[in-house]
């Protein structure tokens, strides 16, 4: 019969560790929660500034926003007054008020002849796409008068059937 390398009791205490250790690791510890008190509170903490802030970074984002609004208005309005002081330097030019009268006037030189042409059918001729209100201001004036004019005579006809 062969020797055994080993003895039956070392056997034994071999089998008896391993079964240790196989308890040993069924035997877990049991797992601690990873939320602690010190991480409630903190998260707690972080959440209330969350809500304490949200109002007064909005606030401070409106603001801003409305900052670029009114120094965007103020360029525009930097830019508009340019244009009118070139305009009202432009009106300082006796040529510039000549031409501004002739054509929106129809004032003509003295010497030279104006003319309108007329396409037969009694309304004024127009360019294309030109809308018809682009009358003179002589004739808008007339045409004031005569319907101020009308409307007085029906007012007066409207009383005098109004008497009888």
């Amino acid at each position: 019969m062969p020797a055994d390398r080993f003895s039956t009791a070392t056997r034994l205490k071999a089998l008896g560790e391993q079964a240790a250790a196989r308890v040993h690791r069924a035997r877990r510890r049991p797992r601690r929660n990873r939320l602690t008190g010190r991480a409630a509170l903190l998260a707690l903490v972080m959440c209330s500034l969350v809500v304490a802030l949200a109002y007064p970074i909005r606030q401070y984002i409106t603001q801003r926003s409305d900052i670029a609004d009114q120094r965007r208005k103020a360029q525009d309005a930097a830019a508009a007054l340019d244009r009118l002081r070139d305009e009202k330097a432009r009106w300082q030019d006796p040529a510039y008020v000549r031409q501004q009268a002739r054509r929106h006037l129809h004032y003509v030189m003295p010497g030279e002849t104006g003319y309108i042409v007329q396409d037969g059918s009694g309304v004024r001729a127009a360019p294309k796409g030109a809308e018809t209100t682009q009358r003179p201001w002589y004739d808008k004036l007339w045409d004031d008068v005569d319907h101020t004019d009308r409307a007085d005579a029906v007012r007066t006809t409207t009383a005098a059937a109004g008497k009888r």
